[in-house]
């Protein structure tokens, strides 16, 4: 069994330094435990994503375990390991609506308001961020002080590439 497993795990690891610490992230995805996996239909692979910090002196490890319905050929260990990484930038967007632009303090919640709120709350976070200010908290400063920048703000060329 443990040769079976040998054979079809695949790896892959990445190392990042910055903001004063150092991080390693590593992970091992397999298809050998689909046939256990059957309360979830469509999945692919399996996998255990570990996360090592080092940043003064301490070290913290943080394991994941997940599964995807990515199969081991549209998703190698690299890809699914970039994919993992880039997770967080949709985190970070939701930490904006939530904390920022007060999304989780909203009352609303009937019919299609919430929904709508939510995609109005996007665009502004999406406008904010091409003012230039170092985040959207202070671009919000910005145009609070100067209410001008926020109507000109409005009127911004937009591309399509973007």
């Amino acid at each position: 069994m443990q040769r079976q497993w040998d054979q079809d795990a695949g790896t892959a690891c990445e190392l990042s330094k910055g903001h004063g610490r150092v991080e390693r992230r590593s992970i091992v995805t397999t298809t050998w435990l689909n046939e256990y996996l059957t309360r979830w239909p469509g999945v692919q692979q399996a996998f255990r994503l570990e996360r090592r910090r080092q940043m003064n002196r301490k070290e913290t490890v943080e394991v994941v375990y997940g599964i995807t319905s990515l199969s081991s050929v549209a998703a190698p260990p690299e890809v699914l390991l970039g994919y993992t990484r880039a997770h967080w930038g949709i985190e970070a967007l939701h930490h904006i609506r939530d904390v920022t632009l007060g999304e989780d303090r909203c009352r609303v919640r009937r019919g299609a308001a919430p929904r709508v709120l939510a995609s109005l709350r996007n665009v502004v976070a999406y406008l904010l961020r091409r003012t230039g200010h170092p985040s959207v908290p202070a671009a919000i400063r910005h145009m609070v002080a100067q209410t001008e920048s926020a109507l000109a703000l409005l009127k911004l060329p937009t591309s399509n590439s973007e």
